[in-house]
């Protein structure tokens, strides 16, 4: 990339603080609150496909209902509209990011049922922290119980049962999400059923599954962490797992784990994760037999606003499954070099350089996989 683009970005450092979300309602038990942000961003590359502006705007709102003394609801739907189409363009990416309902019950825990956050970030978003790029690894949209899934019931209980204090837990169970898509011996391709709910392509179909993350924070600002998730394949993910040059991965189970540890003190953050995924994850039109997933990360908050970050991030997948060696190619592979600058409580600005450690070969080119070196430049509001 070329580093005259520095020279312009790196003085408009600096981003995205927290501000509370606000209250619009809390009376007799009840309880709502509206949040969200509107990010200005554009990112720097000489990757034509990346190159340009990415802004978006992100509102969602949250409410509580106290029921009885030990009982209450709760639900939360957020929303994010991407705005670099142009108005009158009708593809223009927007989505429910998450929607969930569901109801606590004291010292027992919360259950809760809807589009939420897979069992698997509980341990990653501790390295998912950076300005703009970090967390992309193994951690992929509507992709099993890895990032935001849809149709999860999750079961979580803070410091067990009230009886030792830092020790958190939680359980997830994933309903089935097929693509409903048929074979055709006739035209020998597999064909959507129109007709089908909510059909899937087949990287972002699952079959039911479950999962179950615990945390123990130690005090001192240092905590641990693991999760592992299995969940049934569907039948289209198999039989073409079956194909023998395919690259989509074989398996009647897709399953991942991962286990981190992290330090938050004194103006210090430190994190690392690391994680394995089989047959799950998804890269150009393929599905990985196997992937090695490693993100470390440091910050440290300065008095005056400024957190710089530095990380390290690398997602290694296994060749395909009809292979005789036991090779990996990089799917991921870059140095993150960040930093964020809050103004005021609601508002910052952030820069932020993705140094791209791939190169150009045969893997990279069949599987589009970006090679070049990306800066995103950021100013957000949030409320």
């Amino acid at each position: 990339m070329k580093r005259d683009i520095l020279a312009v970005v790196v003085p408009a450092l600096l981003a995205a603080g927290a501000a509370n979300a606000a209250e619009i309602y809390n009376k007799d038990g009840k309880k709502l609150d509206l949040y969200g942000k509107v990010d200005g961003l554009h990112y720097f590359s000489d990757s034509k496909l990346i190159d340009g502006d990415q802004s978006y705007a992100r509102f969602g709102v949250k409410g509580e209902t106290q029921i009885s003394e030990q009982l209450s609801g709760y639900g939360q739907w957020e929303y994010q509209l991407n705005v670099s189409n142009t108005q009158s363009d009708s593809s223009s990416k927007k989505a429910t990011c998450l929607s969930f309902a569901g109801l606590k019950f004291g010292d027992v825990g919360s259950l809760d049922y809807g589009r939420n956050h897979g069992i698997l970030r509980d341990i990653e978003s501790w390295t998912d922290v950076l300005p703009e790029f970090s967390g992309n690894t193994y951690t992929i949209t509507d992709n099993y119980m890895t990032g935001t899934a849809d149709g999860v019931a999750t079961y979580r209980n803070k410091n067990f049962f009230n009886l030792v204090d830092g020790w958190n837990f939680a359980v997830q169970y994933q309903v089935k999400n097929d693509g409903h898509n048929t074979f055709n011996k006739n035209a020998n391709k597999w064909e959507n059923n129109s007709n089908a709910k909510n059909s899937r392509t087949i990287q972002n179909q699952n079959g039911s599954g479950w999962g179950l993350a615990t945390t123990y924070n130690f005090g001192e600002g240092i905590s641990a962490g693991a999760a592992y998730a299995s969940s049934d394949r569907t039948a289209e993910q198999i039989n073409r797992g079956t194909v023998s040059n395919s690259n989509i991965a074989g398996g009647h189970k897709a399953d991942a784990w991962t286990a981190g540890m992290k330090y938050n003190a004194n103006n210090v953050y430190l994190a690392t994760t690391y994680a394995e995924t089989h047959n799950m994850t998804p890269y150009h039109d393929n599905i990985s037999e196997k992937t090695q997933n490693l993100e470390i990360v440091a910050q440290y908050q300065l008095d005056f606003g400024l957190r710089p970050s530095l990380s390290y991030v690398q997602s290694k997948g296994k060749e395909q499954k009809n292979s005789h060696t036991q090779n990996y190619n990089d799917l991921v592979k870059y140095v993150d070099v960040g930093a964020t600058y809050d103004f005021k409580k609601n508002i910052s600005t952030y820069v932020d350089y993705k140094i791209n450690l791939l190169h150009k070969n045969n893997f990279t080119q069949n599987n589009n996989i970006n090679i070049d070196d990306v800066v995103a430049v950021g100013l957000v509001y949030r409320f």
